[in-house]
């Protein structure tokens, strides 16, 4: 089968520059990639035709050649020798092409390491008070950070030098070594994948460009601040090399357990347990809450284990807004434990007497054995 011709392929005129040709390929190649066309053979031979097409057309001299001489060019005993391979035998292959098409966005390409750097972003893990989230706080904090050498500016050369080009790599912080058909690509021994080498390395950081150092900050903890929170200190994280900016702080809030208020959103809620006597015959409890005043809550006569009293406004502030949640006092019903021999005696002389009377005393266990007892043909 005759090859069809290659500015036919990519779709474009024999006068294309290189940039429309890089655009036309990156069209196929996302079009044809066989991660998005699992098990189709015609776009997985339409992806490989169209990078064959490119790896010469992009190459001045073989675009030369093949202007002149067609595909014959490449064919065995023409100008590529035949490797078998496909794309007529030229050492850089697939590594080239995905290189410069797929390199900007898929996180390949060469190392661009002679340019500003910018620095890491560090993460600090702050746990505080649930009073402390209830009030906001304004909190000192030091970080240990990698900070950018002041004496060479993040270069990692003497002042008054700089560092030199590394000639194994040509700067690019790679070296490939061809292994049969596969083109490996290794950091570079020479220079440790930098690019380049400094001769002359900063007395004060030896060549890091960064330096150790303790930065103190001054974080404001905003009222409402929720657990899982994350604030962000531009510029505090790690110092950038060779004029790069820093990165940025990011703090991660974690708020401890409190003993006796559980966090919903803005809502809190309180467990308070009530002695029988308070549930049977009503009577006022004073709960303190976290804005520093007492509510006091009006307990019904006959109140039950669950009874949910809401106070207004009590519960946490809704985060940069006047706004605050509700306090929901639940109520446990204590049952009497360790009875002295007196009030065992009262409590079952209470039970006697509201025997003739527990549809009204105790109207949800009365209820409940009474259809038991329906449903089990016994009433």
């Amino acid at each position: 089968m005759s090859k069809r011709d290659f500015y036919e392929v990519l779709g474009v005129d024999k006068g294309a520059d290189e940039k429309a040709l890089k655009s036309a390929y990156r069209k196929k190649a996302m079009q044809f990639h066989p991660d998005r066309n699992p098990d189709d053979d015609a776009a997985a031979e339409k992806f490989r035709e169209s990078s064959e097409a490119y790896e010469i057309l992009k190459d001045t001299q073989k675009r030369a050649a093949y202007d002149q001489y067609g595909h014959a060019a490449f064919e065995q005993g023409g100008m590529g020798g035949g490797q078998g391979s496909g794309f007529g035998g030229f050492g850089g292959g697939m590594s080239d092409i995905f290189e410069d098409i797929f390199g900007d966005f898929m996180g390949g390409g060469r190392p661009r390491r002679n340019g500003p750097e910018r620095g890491s972003d560090l993460r600090y893990n702050m746990e505080i008070l649930l009073q402390d989230a209830f009030d906001g706080k304004q909190v000192e904090i030091e970080v240990p950070v990698a900070a950018t050498c002041d004496d060479c500016k993040g270069s990692g050369a003497e002042a008054g030098t700089e560092p030199e080009t590394c000639t194994t790599c040509a700067g690019h912080g790679k070296v490939r070594v061809q292994q049969g058909f596969f083109t490996i690509e290794r950091a570079c021994h020479a220079c440790s994948g930098r690019g380049e080498i400094i001769k002359t390395p900063c007395g004060s950081c030896r060549g890091e460009g960064k330096i150790d150092d303790i930065r103190n900050l001054d974080v404001s903890i905003p009222a409402g601040v929720e657990d899982g929170t994350r604030i962000r200190l531009t510029g505090e994280g790690e110092g950038g090399t060779k004029g790069g900016p820093n990165g940025d702080l990011y703090i991660f809030i974690s708020i401890a357990t409190h003993e006796f208020y559980q966090r919903e959103g803005a809502n809190l809620y309180c467990r308070v347990p009530i002695t029988f006597t308070e549930a049977t015959l009503g009577g006022e409890m004073e709960i303190p809450t976290l804005d520093g005043t007492t509510a006091k809550v009006k307990i019904p006569v006959g109140t039950q284990t669950g009874k949910q009293f809401r106070l207004k406004s009590k519960g946490m502030p809704v985060l940069r807004t006047k706004n605050a949640g509700d306090l929901y006092i639940l109520v446990s019903v204590e049952t009497p434990q360790s009875l002295n021999k007196r009030q065992r005696e009262l409590l079952r002389e209470f039970a006697e007497i509201s025997e003739d009377n527990a549809k009204n005393t105790n109207p949800e266990s009365f209820g409940f054995f009474a259809r038991m007892k329906d449903m089990l043909g016994k009433g």
